[in-house]
C-alpha cells in the first residue's frame, strides 16, 4: 500500500512557505506523494471549502521545485471549469517534464454550480466535457503535431511541447456510478473521497468488476486528525482499507496552523510505520 499526504495549501496552515515546508517534510518522512485540492474560486455564499487556498498547479510547481523524488498529484482538478483544456494539457505536461515524471493527474467534474458560474464555465454536460478533456489530454501528450476533433474543444495541427516524461497517470475522482464508469473506461486509476473503511470493500468490488487489472490503482482520500485519532486508530483504519483492496491513501492531516499540520504529518507517518528518507 502507498501513502500520500495533502500539502498545507489552504486554511490556517497556509503561509508563504507552507507548501515548500510540508512538501520537503513529506519527502523526509517517507510519504510516496503529496497532493493539492482544486477550488479556483469559492463563492461567498458557499460554506465549503476554506476560501484561503492557493492555485493547485502553482502549488505543485513549488512543491516539485524543493523535492527530488516524491510524487505530486491533484485531488482533484475540476477539469471542465478550465477555459482551455489544451492550455491545461500544456501546463500539466510542463509540470511533469520539470519534475522528471512525478505527476499524477487526479481529475473530476466537481459539484459546485456556483463555482462553475463564477468562472464562466458550463455546468451542464460537464461529464461529457470531462470525457473529451481526457481524450484531448492523451492526444496532446502523445501526438506531434496534435489534432483533436471533439465536440467542445477541437484543434488542428498544433505542437504541445514538451511532452510528459512518460504515460501520464490519470485518476478519475467522484463517488457516483458515472464516475466509476468513467474511471474504468478512461482512467488508469480511481480516486475517491470520504469512503469509510467499512464501505471500502463494496466500492472496490464495484470498480474491480469493471477493471480487474491490478495496474489500475484504487486510491482514497481520508481525513485523520492526530488530535482525535490515536496512532492505533489510524493503523486499524489503514488495515481495513488495505484488506478491502484499496492500494493508495491520500491523507488530509490535522487542521489548524502550519505547526499543527506538520506535527500531524509526523504522527500519521509514525502510525503508518513509514520509512524516513
Amino acid at each position: 500500500m502507498r501513502f500520500g499526504i495533502h500539502l498545507a495549501q489552504f486554511g490556517r496552515a497556509l503561509a508563504p512557505d507552507s507548501i515548500q515546508r510540508s512538501a520537503m517534510r513529506a519527502e523526509e518522512l517517507g510519504y510516496d506523494d503529496v497532493w493539492v485540492s482544486d477550488h479556483l474560486v469559492v463563492p461567498a455564499s458557499q460554506p465549503y471549502p476554506a476560501p484561503l487556498m492557493t492555485d493547485p498547479l502553482v502549488s505543485l510547481s513549488f512543491a516539485a521545485a524543493v523535492t527530488d523524488t516524491i510524487g505530486i498529484g491533484t485531488s482533484v482538478l475540476v477539469g471542465p471549469q478550465y477555459a482551455s483544456p489544451l492550455q491545461l494539457a500544456n501546463t500539466l505536461a510542463s509540470i511533469d517534464h520539470c519534475s522528471n515524471g512525478r505527476l499524477i493527474v487526479g481529475i473530476g467534474i466537481g459539484w459546485s454550480e456556483l463555482e462553475y458560474k463564477a468562472l464562466g464555465a458550463a455546468f451542464d454536460h460537464r461529464g461529457d466535457r470531462l470525457d473529451e478533456i481526457i481524450d484531448l489530454f492523451r492526444t496532446a501528450w502523445t501526438d506531434d503535431p496534435a489534432t483533436h476533433t471533439g465536440t467542445y474543444y477541437p484543434f488542428d495541427q498544433v505542437h504541445v511541447l514538451p511532452k510528459p516524461v512518460g504515460p501520464m497517470p490519470i485518476w478519475i475522482g467522484g463517488g457516483s456510478d458515472a464516475a466509476l464508469d468513467r474511471a474504468a473506461q478512461r482512467g488508469t486509476g480511481y480516486h475517491g473521497i470520504g469512503v469509510p473503511p467499512e464501505g471500502a470493500a463494496e466500492m472496490v468490488q464495484k470498480i474491480r468488476s469493471r477493471r480487474p487489472d491490478e495496474e489500475f490503482t484504487i486510491s482514497l482520500r481520508v481525513d485523520w486528525d492526530a488530535r482525535n485519532n490515536s496512532p492505533e486508530e489510524i493503523a486499524d483504519q489503514r488495515g481495513g482499507y488495505e484488506a478491502a483492496g484499496v492500494q493508495h491513501l491520500v491523507v488530509a492531516p490535522t487542521r489548524g496552523g502550519l505547526d499543527a499540520w506538520l506535527e500531524g504529518m509526523e504522527v500519521i507517518a509514525g502510525a503508518l510505520e513509514l520509512s524516513p528518507r
